[in-house]
């Protein structure tokens, strides 16, 4: 049994107590937050946020990053930014798998430079590539690159979807729902049929809630519920039936952000979650550096002597990276019939869900 389900276990009785100091199921490490795209949706990063940009840690430094996450999971998200702009990612991959003995790998890239890191791909388990449209033109104008470099990314993910079993990952495209891609959508999800890819899709947020035309448009909804349909039917739409629903009905929820935890560039860990540790009202922030500590539950000690426990209700976004999770966690029969139902779910890892 891996760490991750053991921890799964181990969270629902620290529920039962009112404990929220939950064990991970996974840790996104940013490893940059660097990027080559300029998407219209992110909030954080992006080629025009560069010259700010957090720099990495020195190899040696980041490699005790992972050991630290190690002792609280064994399942890792590389992210960014752009995690193929790392120079040293491949060796962070390498000593993931081979030394730590990560059991589940995420990597979650915009796909651009794949041809470059092939290596990386034997060490991956899931790869993740950003792909709101199939509409090139229209997807250019949202990343903010140049129509040859969307075409570039669209032929990426067409390769590597045929070369899934040579390299042994399961590929996820995500599609983030703005009311600029709402018209699309279907094509993205023939897309993905068409060449045997897991798709998610989840709202664009601004300020951490979904997008107000999409609020008070009828098309989202409709297509929610189209989407709820589909999947029903088999579609391999990767994102829970409490997650769909959740998003139709705007239902409230108690979120457990650490289930997901954030660490930054430098080592530091975001604590509880990015909303709250950008909103900087006391109740998070950045209370460590793994390089500075010998466990992930010494973290979690900083962090709560720090900040105290993450807030008991918190209806602030609906972001699937923490919505997922914590639907799946405070309802253990929701997980069990959507792990037994859907394939798809299994798939690609339904607990774990990429930040984006």
């Amino acid at each position: 049994m891996g760490s991750s389900f053991h921890n799964y276990l181990l969270n629902l009785a620290s529920l039962l107590r009112s404990d929220r100091l939950l064990r991970p199921l996974a840790v996104a490490y940013y490893v940059t937050t660097q990027c080559n795209l300029n998407c219209a949706y992110c909030e954080d990063f992006g080629r025009q946020r560069n010259d700010g940009a957090i720099p990495p840690l020195p190899l040696e430094d980041a490699l005790q990053v992972l050991r630290v996450v190690r002792s609280g999971t064994d399942h890792l998200i590389l992210t960014g930014g752009d995690p193929l702009l790392h120079p040293e990612l491949a060796a962070l991959a390498t000593f993931a798998r081979r030394e730590l003995k990560f059991r589940h790998l995420t990597l979650q890239t915009n796909g651009l430079l794949l041809p470059q890191h092939e290596t990386l791909l034997p060490f991956v388990d899931r790869l993740v590539i950003s792909l709101d449209s199939t509409d090139a033109a229209l997807w250019s104008s949202i990343v903010g690159v140049s129509l040859e470099h969307v075409e570039a990314v669209l032929d990426n993910v067409q390769v590597y979807a045929r070369r899934q079993r040579e390299f042994g990952y399961r590929l996820v495209v995500n599609c983030v729902l703005s009311p600029e891609t709402l018209p699309g959508v279907g094509q993205v999800l023939e897309f993905c049929v068409e060449h045997d890819l897991l798709v998610s899709f989840s709202p664009q947020a601004v300020n951490n809630w979904p997008r107000y035309e999409l609020l008070v448009s009828g098309e989202y909804y409709a297509l929610l519920a189209d989407l709820i349909a589909h999947k029903r039917r088999g579609a391999p739409i990767l994102g829970s039936n409490a997650y769909l629903r959740t998003l139709l009905d705007l239902r409230s929820f108690s979120c457990y952000p650490l289930l997901v935890a954030r660490v930054l560039p430098d080592g530091t860990l975001i604590y509880p979650c990015r909303p709250i540790e950008k909103a900087d009202n006391g109740h998070g922030g950045r209370p460590c550096n793994l390089v500075e500590v010998g466990s992930w539950t010494e973290a979690l000690r900083v962090s709560d002597a720090e900040y105290g426990p993450p807030p008991r209700v918190c209806t602030s976004c609906f972001q699937q990276c923490f919505v997922e999770p914590s639907l799946m966690q405070a309802k253990p029969q929701a997980f069990l019939f959507e792990w037994l139902r859907y394939r798809a779910s299994r798939q690609g890892g339904l607990a774990t869900y990429a930040p984006g």
